[in-house]
Order: structure tokens, then C-alpha cells, then sequence
């Protein structure tokens, strides 16, 4: 059984939370640039990092580096 007081409460900085999944998560998001549609990754901390075309090699883009893809609507 799961204990909570062997695991305290950490109150998250908006620093600390902006580094959750850093390294390991990778967001996703479908935006419109000069009328056309791409699909944007960015890293946890909300930092862009590239633009492709379609969805699928977003995802994959993302798998590739090791991480793992979440969408944002």
C-alpha cells in the first residue's frame, strides 16, 4: 500500500513545473501558417522547436528523439 508520508508534498514552482517531462515529453499542436496547415513541436517547457507538415511525422519526429508525443487542442 502506497504510504503518502514517506512521499511529501512539493509545492511546484511554476519553474519546476514548466521542467516536468522535459526530456521525456514532446507537445504537438496544429497551427495555420500563411493560410496553410502544419503541425508545431514543442518541448515540455513550451519552447518551439520545429515545424512539419503532416501529424504522423510529427509523432514520429518526436519517437525518434526518444520522447513522447501529447497533443494540444
Amino acid at each position: 500500500m502506497f504510504d503518502r508520508q514517506e512521499h511529501p508534498k512539493k509545492d511546484l514552482s511554476t519553474n519546476d513545473l514548466g521542467r516536468v517531462g522535459l526530456e521525456d515529453i514532446a507537445y504537438v499542436k496544429t497551427v495555420t501558417l500563411n493560410g496553410q496547415k502544419f503541425h508545431a513541436i514543442h518541448a515540455a517547457d513550451g519552447t518551439p522547436l520545429t515545424v512539419v507538415n503532416e501529424r504522423d511525422l510529427a509523432f514520429a519526429t518526436v519517437r525518434q528523439h526518444n520522447m513522447s508525443p501529447a497533443s494540444v487542442h
